[in-house]
């Protein structure tokens, strides 16, 4: 029985974007301490209509926004290798490296100081904006009065409808471990049984915790209910 794969730490990337809009990966990285439970991404439109009292059509009047948004956690009781070096005791020595991304810069292209751009990618999932906003509760507390876990919500915001899904390591294309296999929802196509679900195809593969990229590569809508046949990322 193939033993369960350890997931990968999520990260926060400083990005910027170039004079075509493609993105540009600076050296800022911050690798998360805990993966976020879920992932909330929020799509939206901004519409109008015609003058109050008259019936009017809908219509569209500025661009579409995407919005993610979760919760870390961090905690300076944990393994010491997930410590900041020489802050091992107060829990904002490592979460000042997520509000990082709140500070405005100076930027030539623009008349006013913007937050850096930033990219969140965990596993196949990407995501490029702005950080939006950032709430942080401290939850516990030393005898001393340091803070020693802390929960940071941030939301980012994209001026486009984002769904990227990236290859992991060792897909069709790419370079790296996972068993030789590809990222979920590639060839080849997996026959589902009789009565099982996309997260008993993900488990059967050894890969319980690709469930939801495979399920949103397959357009599965409820990964509960049995499809007929999935494209997966590798061998049985």
């Amino acid at each position: 029985m193939p033993e369960p794969q350890t997931i990968a730490k999520a990260e926060l990337q400083e990005i910027k974007w170039d004079n075509n809009q493609q993105v540009v990966e600076l050296e800022k990285k911050v690798r998360v301490q805990f993966n976020p439970d879920s992932l909330k991404v929020a799509y939206s439109n901004t519409l109008g209509g015609g003058d109050q009292g008259k019936k009017a059509a809908v219509q569209f009047v500025s661009k579409s926004t995407t919005k993610l948004a979760l919760d870390l956690w961090f905690d300076v009781t944990v393994d010491p290798d997930d410590r900041a070096p020489g802050a091992p005791n107060d829990v904002r020595l490592l979460t000042r490296e997520v509000s990082y991304f709140m500070t405005p810069k100076k930027d030539p292209k623009q008349k006013n100081p913007v937050p850096p751009g930033v990219r969140f990618a965990w596993g196949s999932f990407l995501f490029d904006g702005i950080m939006e906003s950032l709430n942080e509760s401290l939850e516990l507390f030393s005898e001393e009065g340091r803070p020693l876990r802390s929960k940071v919500s941030i939301s980012l915001l994209s001026q486009d409808i984002q769904r990227e899904i990236r290859d992991l390591p060792g897909s069709p294309g790419g370079a790296g471990a996972n068993g030789g296999q590809g990222a979920p929802g590639r060839t080849p196509q997996e026959p589902v049984r009789q009565g099982e679900t996309v997260q008993g195809v993900a488990g059967r593969q050894g890969q319980p915790e690709n469930w939801r990229p495979l399920a949103e590569a397959n357009n599965v809508d409820n990964p509960r209910r049995p499809p007929g046949l999935l494209s997966t990322g590798g061998g049985r």
